[in-house]
């Protein structure tokens, strides 16, 4: 997914590639088998559950496999919408400059702590008929973008998108401010955890049966996992990247949940990449970087990969890392 200016035109995608599909279907499929050899025991309950385990797999190996790429092009006159599922036949559509009467931008929050915003453009036609397009992938330009599209179209009022990712804001955002997480939450937390360490202990007294040697582990393990969740909560709260001009500023809690910021320059910068942190490069990709002290520094998610590039590039040129440690 990636947009692309070519001379006026404007190119906005989205769908995964054919070999990130099959990488997908083919982890999914080696998941459903393992559940194969349940099909041929006798227990009633072990065959339903590798049926209903391969139907799951069969479906969601068809949905990644079936999901349509699609592809807009907008140009000064119209915006070109080509629609393509995985070996079939590409489907195009052409919305003329004069069909278009409003344009508005839509913001989808990525997940409970939005480490940044993926903004569509939603065109209404003449006829009625509402058209969303694929996310603008360079969220460090939307406003330009979107002020540019509503230029060539003629769209009067389109709202100006709050985007904290924008290189016109002298301060981008990545991440939300870090809180810490109240005593009284932690202290529950801790304490759960000390308590289901103790069940099976004590199940088995209540059971009149002797406990064995892994309930008698439990009881110091759980007790060690309490106090890691009492005294080390915070610091799973993230961190808050405030994207400066000629700095970063990093904001992380402790284990006691007191605030400390670290201070990236660019001559500190030994190297910039752009790194992958979950399941798809549609979704997790972040911002590393990594300083001549050996320190490294990794940022909140951001999205796709080349969202996370925009973001990269805008910190490049504000931190004016020279070309030899941008490995962008």
């Amino acid at each position: 997914m990636d947009d692309a200016t070519t001379n006026n035109d404007i190119r906005l995608r989205e769908g995964s590639s054919i070999a990130q599909r099959l990488v997908i279907a083919g982890f999914a499929a080696a998941v459903a088998l393992c559940f194969t050899p349940g099909l041929f025991t006798h227990d009633t309950l072990e065959v339903i559950i590798s049926v209903v385990a391969l139907l799951l797999g069969a479906a969601f190996i068809g949905g990644i496999m079936l999901a349509p790429a699609v592809v807009w092009i907008i140009t000064p006159n119209e915006i070109l919408i080509g629609r393509q599922r995985p070996f079939g036949r590409l489907r195009t559509r052409i919305v003329a400059k004069d069909d278009i009467s409003q344009l508005q931008v839509q913001g989808q929050v990525q997940g409970r702590k939005a480490s940044a915003t993926r903004f569509q453009l939603a065109f209404t036609l003449v006829s009625g008929e509402r058209l969303t397009s694929p996310p603008i992938s360079d969220v460090t330009h939307v406003r330009d973008t979107v002020a540019r599209i509503a230029a060539q179209f003629g769209v009067p009022n389109v709202e100006a998108p709050v985007n904290p990712l924008d290189a016109a804001n002298p301060e981008m955002h990545l991440g939300e401010p870090v809180e810490p997480f109240s005593s009284r939450d932690i202290r529950i937390v801790a304490l759960i955890v000390a308590g289901l360490s103790a069940v099976p202990y004590a199940y088995k007294l209540w059971r009149g049966l002797s406990p064995g040697l892994v309930d008698i582990m439990l009881l110091p393990l759980g007790a060690i996992a309490a106090f890691a969740v009492h005294r080390y909560a915070n610091l799973v709260t993230g961190a808050f990247w405030i994207i400066r001009q000629g700095d970063v500023r990093v904001e992380r809690l402790s284990g006691d949940g007191s605030l400390r910021a670290d201070h990236i320059e660019g001559r500190d910068v030994e190297a910039i990449t752009v790194e992958r942190r979950g399941r798809s490069e549609d979704e997790h990709c972040i911002v590393a970087i990594r300083l001549r002290s050996g320190q490294k520094f990794r940022s909140p998610r951001i999205g796709s990969r080349q969202e996370a590039r925009a973001v990269g590039t805008e910190i490049v040129r504000r931190l004016g890392i020279g070309p030899e440690n941008n490995r962008i």
